[in-house]
């Protein structure tokens, strides 16, 4: 296994990247979106070799849209696996190939928001569950809004046909995240990396098109 720290943290924090190649990896299910992989690899200090079940995840991005007055805009969409109406932000797949993590933000920024953002920033970059999948997801800040044209817009389908929209004080996001009430992760992730990305004016964030070579499939 090679490791990779990920480039000079003064700080002393950061995950590694380095994967134990598999000696076996077969697809077990194929579904809509995304497949079940099973992979058996060597692990040091083990007798056996270990087997793994995860989703294979193309990856996804999300933002937190902020307008002049600290507001942020979060969208509550029905999601049926845990059967709740959740508050979130906007967010979408990496299923364009080649398109970048920004552009793929804009794009369902306009789909699902109709708006447009002048400015872009990586807030931060999260595996949503790296015990069970590939998924890696990319949270932008997007700041300069203003609204896609009538005749552009996109006819939104399925569940975010029924998307409901507010627009909410950032501190009063973030109570509402600490207090229990939003569970959507890249929105809890979100709205505490923008709060806590204020207090400098946003000026210690990363440019939108920094690299991602944490995720698997953008890797080197």
């Amino acid at each position: 296994m090679t490791q990779d720290d990920g480039g000079d943290r003064s700080d002393g924090v950061g995950d590694l990247i380095g994967a134990y190649p598999p000696s076996s990896s077969e697809r077990v299910f194929s579904g809509h979106i995304w497949d079940v992989v099973r992979e058996t690899f060597d692990f040091p200090n083990n007798d056996e070799p270990l087997t793994r079940d995860f989703i294979d995840h193309p990856g996804a991005v999300s933002m937190v849209v902020l307008d002049d007055d600290m507001r942020v805009l979060l969208l509550r969409q029905y999601r049926h696996p845990v059967g709740m109406r959740l508050w979130e932000i906007p967010a979408g797949l990496l299923d364009v190939e080649g398109e970048p993590p920004v552009d793929a933000a804009a794009r369902e920024l306009a789909e699902e928001a109709d708006l447009v953002a002048e400015t872009w920033h990586v807030l931060t970059d999260i595996f949503n569950s790296p015990g069970s999948s590939t998924e890696a997801q990319r949270v932008f800040l997007a700041r300069g809004l203003s609204a896609v044209p009538e005749h552009e817009r996109h006819q939104r389908t399925g569940e975010e046909a029924d998307l409901e929209t507010a627009w909410v004080p950032l501190d009063d996001a973030v109570a509402a995240v600490l207090g229990g009430r939003i569970h959507n992760p890249s929105a809890a992730v979100g709205i505490l990396a923008a709060h806590a990305a204020a207090a400098s004016g946003f000026s210690t964030l990363r440019d939108a098109n920094v690299a991602w070579d944490e995720h698997p499939r953008l890797r080197p």
